[in-house]
């Protein structure tokens, strides 16, 4: 009997330990939808070991127009070191269809990502937008803000800068 107990705790031991080993994501696994109505599981979501940005908007809320519209001026420095953005709104099924023509029609150049039924927002506890997420090269959120103000683009690519090192 001793030696199926210590048996049963020994694999029990290992098993959490490699439970508690293996990397985990603070980004949850949930369908959204691309702009051309292809399913993405957001749990998938990663930019090839560099950190990214994750910014929940809405085509009527004017501080996440700020925010897109500042990270755009100098989105080819973020690029140039390798980073993203993932630009995720939160219209519903009334609003929606003004995502594309306003993306195509600032010229911004993010991934973006329908959540009409707000599965994701909720999944990563947003409550109003804009609110967005740092990422580091392991999925794991770093920093996030909610709001916009003048300068926090940058204040972001510092961030991402840091976590390059």
């Amino acid at each position: 009997m001793r030696k199926i107990t210590f048996a049963l705790l020994f694999f029990g031991l290992l098993f959490t330990f490699s439970a508690f080993s293996q990397s985990s994501s603070d980004i949850p696994g949930v369908t959204i939808t691309t702009l051309d109505g292809d399913d993405v599981n957001t749990g998938t979501f990663s930019n090839h070991n560099k950190p990214f940005v994750i910014a929940f908007w809405a085509t009527w809320c004017r501080p996440c127009m700020e925010e897109l519209s500042a990270i755009d001026e100098i989105y080819h420095e973020w690029q140039d070191h390798g980073f993203k953005l993932i630009a995720v709104s939160i219209d519903d099924s009334r609003t929606s269809a003004n995502v594309l023509p306003l993306v195509k029609g600032r010229g911004w150049d993010y991934e973006f990502y329908l959540d009409e039924n707000s599965d994701f927002r909720r999944a990563m506890g947003v409550g109003n937008v804009p609110h967005t997420f740092i990422i580091d090269s392991d999925g794991e959120v770093v920093d996030q803000h909610t709001s916009f103000r003048d300068g926090m683009e940058w204040d972001m690519f510092d961030k991402l800068i840091e976590l390059l090192d």
